[in-house]
């Protein structure tokens, strides 16, 4: 009887043993991945709790988007929009240029001359550009090489008029004559990428990977000095 109680003794003293061994391990193990955990959250750069908050502060961004409509420029910000996942909707005139031409004569009747014609067109169409202006936070403006924007033109102006955001979209070649119109404006850009980028920017803080001028970018520190010399 002895030897057995002995044996059972032993016997327990190594399953606590094994337990105490494992239960250290157990407890190394947690130890470790804390430890890693708080040096891996400490040292990694991190954004901003401000910027994080700020693309998930549920807002949604309404951008208008005014001028000519003979090339595919809406699309590109559009899919833009789509790839980077910014919380925006998107609002534009009728981009069909024969409805809007003659949407007042189908829906009102036909005039005999045609500046009437166009009246009754441009009233109705008017609806929905002030509508959508007077909702938006930004309204980008696109101005082409190839035709004359007026409405273009006009749609900047009331813009401005009610203190809106904008962002002018054209070539370069044509920065003079819209000086007046840039002036206005919050950001110029000559393409359409640029306008997303822009977007993306004053929504939740992110930048393209590449600048627009490449291995030639240099930060303005580096380029011209601090700013604030005492920081």
């Amino acid at each position: 009887i002895r030897s057995r109680y002995i044996a059972t003794r032993h016997c327990l003293w190594w399953y606590l043993y094994i337990y105490i061994i494992n239960t250290q391990s157990f407890f190394d193990s947690m130890m470790h991945a804390c430890v890693k955990n708080l040096i891996h959250t400490s040292f990694k750069p991190a954004v901003p709790q401000w910027r994080a908050l700020s693309s998930r502060s549920g807002k949604i961004w309404n951008v208008y988007l005014s001028g000519e409509i003979h090339s595919d420029w809406r699309e590109v910000i559009a899919n833009g929009v789509k790839q980077k996942n910014l919380p925006i909707s998107l609002s534009s005139p009728n981009t069909s240029h024969e409805d809007s031409d003659d949407c007042g004569a189908i829906i009102l009747g036909m005039e005999e001359k045609r500046p009437n014609w166009d009246k009754i067109g441009a009233s109705m169409n008017n609806v929905r550009t002030k509508t959508f202006i007077k909702d938006a936070d930004v309204v980008v403006v696109r101005f082409g090489d190839k035709y004359r924007q007026w409405n273009a033109a006009f749609d900047a102006g009331y813009a401005a008029a009610l203190g809106k955001c904008i962002i002018t979209l054209h070539p370069p070649g044509i920065s003079h004559m819209l000086k007046e119109v840039n002036a206005s404006a919050s950001v110029v850009c000559e393409d359409a990428s640029q306008v997303v980028d822009t977007l993306a920017y004053v929504i939740d803080g992110t930048l393209p990977d590449t600048p627009r001028d490449g291995d030639d970018f240099v930060p303005i520190a580096d380029r011209l000095g601090a700013g604030n010399p005492n920081p």
